[in-house]
């Protein structure tokens, strides 16, 4: 029985099963989702791509070379929303309390209900509603925490139902590798490696000090996870609307130089935003207030996204219509609306492996030295102050 009984559920390659059910001929066929060009990355493929060393953020041309037969298809945000939204509302109608975590992937709290029903038994009759009403596989992991079920979840896929029953969950990490365990990254491995630790059991045996001394805070928090030490709790799922920033200058402008530097550097601080907390936008409003205080907006729908570049592109071209009046300025400012959970991977189908490392190295700067430590040049003209 368990004190505390978390589940964590996650849909099996989720944006290829969505394409299966709309094409059943692509069924136990190599299928890889992203661009359709040779620029273009891996956001998703099948497991039977996998076989051949295929995976996601791969370039187009590297799969291909590994899978020739593979079909490519490019992403169709739209539809992958629309069934997450399917099995989000199936969730909702049965679970006591629940997290969305991404797009794909779910948490809900079980506690107390071994008592009345059966917490396994409970999580199986869930998996096979959730098949029965959406037509996608999906999988799960159930133990005492977050960090336990979703490692349990992956250990299972695909279609899979792994329970780590109370007591267990040690014995249950220690023969898996340290890159199983989430928020360990291709440097974090390296650095373990180098150690000497790359098993979870070892790992576990490694005084926290000497982490701690290695890898600061985030030391004692790998030490943790490898002794199955996970307290997070479920935040209850709630969905943010919108997001936006706007600035008022001190002095009224015409400077549009200024004015769209201002513009593409708010940008950048929302798709960072947006990204941080996995979301994607389908909408983009721009707001202009002229000197004699008259304001206007003007809004465009997109595929689901969270690249900068592409939101950039449509706040330049959005502000350029709406600025006619060729009046001072007093105001400017810029809404991302229509939000759903996604990674901002999933939505640059023809981005390059090269933007993509870029963007990553951004985030992580900003993640570890501040929002501010990092932004284009162009972004650094002071002549004009805002409030």
């Amino acid at each position: 029985m368990f004190d505390r009984a978390i589940l964590h559920m996650d849909l099996d390659s989720f944006f290829v099963s969505v394409e299966c059910l709309k094409n059943s001929d692509f069924k136990s066929k190599p299928l890889i989702i992203g661009g359709t060009s040779n620029r273009g990355v891996v956001s998703s493929c099948s497991y039977e791509a996998r076989r051949f060393g295929v995976h996601s953020a791969m370039p187009i041309k590297m799969a291909l070379r590994l899978c020739p037969q593979a079909i490519v298809l490019r992403g169709d945000m739209d539809s992958y929303s629309k069934y997450s939204k399917l099995v989000t509302e199936v969730i909702a109608d049965t679970a006591p309390i629940y997290e969305k975590a991404s797009i794909d992937e779910f948490y809900l709290d079980l506690s107390g209900m071994d008592k009345h029903f059966g917490c396994f038994k409970w999580s199986k009759e869930l998996k096979h509603t959730i098949i029965h009403e959406t037509g996608l596989p999906i999988s799960f992991g159930l133990s005492v925490n977050k960090l336990v079920s979703k490692i349990g979840t992956g250990e299972g896929k695909p279609d899979g139902m792994k329970e780590i029953k109370n007591g267990t969950e040690k014995e249950f990490l220690s023969p898996l590798s340290v890159r199983k365990i989430p928020g360990i990254g291709k440097e974090t491995y390296k650095k373990l490696s180098f150690m000497g630790v790359r098993q979870i059991k070892t790992l576990s045996e490694v005084p926290p000090r000497l982490l701690e001394r290695e890898f600061g805070k985030t030391g004692r928090r790998l030490w943790e996870k490898a002794n199955a030490i996970d307290n997070t709790p479920i935040v209850p799922y709630s969905e943010q609307k919108s997001m936006s920033k706007e600035r008022t200058f001190t002095e009224d402008t015409l400077d549009l130089k200024y004015i769209r530097n201002l513009l593409l550097k708010m940008v950048d601080q929302l798709t960072f935003d947006l990204r941080s907390s996995q979301k994607l936008a389908s909408c983009i409003t721009i707001k202009i207030r002229y000197a004699d205080f008259n304001t206007y907006t003007k809004q465009k729908h997109i595929s689901y996204t969270a690249n900068e570049t592409v939101l950039s592109r449509k706040a330049c071209e959005l502000f350029d219509i709406l600025n006619e009046r060729r009046q001072l300025i007093r105001l400017i400012g810029v809404k991302f609306s229509g939000l759903v959970q996604g990674n901002y991977q999933i939505s640059i189908f023809d981005d390059t492996p090269t933007a993509i490392q870029l963007m990553q190295q951004k985030d992580w700067i900003r993640n570890r030295f501040g929002s501010d430590k990092i932004m284009w040049a162009a972004y650094l003209d002071k002549k004009k102050k805002d409030k």
